[in-house]
């Protein structure tokens, strides 16, 4: 995956790619005491537009003060601004982005208290995150013998860095079992979600949702309810066991990067028709839509680059 652009954003700066560095001793590269988001920038008839820039804006804060990182420097409208002069440099008309709101001094003693922050906002073009043929076909994933952390041990609403080593195991050993992605169950056995998206199960017609209570609660996700409802689907929210996915009509996964993404096959056993099924694929339209300025709610959502 090439990650390169022409400029990174750096505490209000635009700095070359290569010249946006870190030094050795910057005490989020030891504790992973950071917050980031996953942003999407994609074309339109009215040029390139961020889907929910000012929720993904929203949440980085909103995940810095879970940690207990006080006096930010930036408000929801800063952060909105940097990722568009960001994207205006780099001349993307699709593009991810990666904020990264880190502790750059003190915190040695492992207290936020006193110490330093940096925000830093990177941008590249990264069509497809499970590769091009996922979204017809599915992917292929396992159940992780990782647990997804408890909400009481490290604080699941927000999206810190230091919490991806969890999703960085379970991604590694499915990928060494020869899986495409991996599902993990919470500390009570149930289905949390996937290693950076959030899970849905489809029977009967009717969308569950796992609840919200002990994973992130993605924007994406958000949206696809949104969506849903919008469309007249059932919808409700409830636990999800293990051997639920095996027998649904459908089971789906989304995400900022993934965006919505079927699973054909679960711990070797087939889902549905072995494909993505008809909720995903409309959902998986709907949301297409939405984010290229097509649908219903895409003036909502948007924030254009011009």
């Amino acid at each position: 995956m090439g990650m390169e652009s022409t400029y990174i954003w750096m505490d209000g700066k635009l700095v070359p790619y290569e010249k946006a560095t870190v030094h050795f001793m910057t005490p989020a590269l030891h504790y992973g005491a950071g917050v980031f988001e996953g942003v999407r920038a994609y074309p339109t008839d009215k040029g390139p537009a961020i889907f929910k820039a000012r929720e993904h804006a929203r949440r980085l804060l909103e995940s810095a003060h879970i940690l207990g990182f006080q006096d930010l420097a930036w408000s929801v409208e800063d952060v909105v601004t940097a990722f568009r002069d960001t994207i205006r440099a780099n001349g993307f008309s699709a593009c991810y982005i990666r904020p990264l709101l880190y502790l750059a001094e003190g915190g040695w003693n492992l207290s936020a208290e006193g110490g330093r922050l940096s925000l830093g906002i990177s941008a590249w073009e990264w069509p497809d995150f499970h590769g091009p043929e996922a979204k017809a076909k599915g992917i292929r994933a396992m159940v992780s013998s990782f647990t997804r952390l408890h909400p009481n041990a490290s604080m699941t609403k927000s999206k810190a860095s230091g919490n991806y080593v969890n999703s960085l195991l379970a991604k590694t050993e499915c990928a060494r079992h020869g899986f495409d992605d991996a599902i993990m169950l919470d500390p009570s056995g149930y289905v949390a979600e996937c290693t950076g998206e959030n899970l849905f199960v489809v029977k009967g017609g009717v969308i569950r949702a796992v609840p919200d209570g002990g994973v992130l609660e993605g924007i994406t996700r958000a949206s696809l309810l949104t969506l849903a409802q919008d469309a007249g689907y059932a919808i409700e929210e409830g636990s999800v066991s293990r051997d639920q996915l095996y027998v649904a009509d459908e089971v789906f996964a989304c995400g900022t990067a993934a965006e919505v993404v079927a699973f054909r096959e679960i711990d070797h056993r087939r889902i549905g028709s072995g494909s993505a099924g008809p909720v995903t694929r409309a959902l998986q339209e709907l949301y297409s839509d939405a984010v290229r300025g097509k649908g219903r709610r895409s003036p909502e959502w948007l924030t254009y680059i011009a």
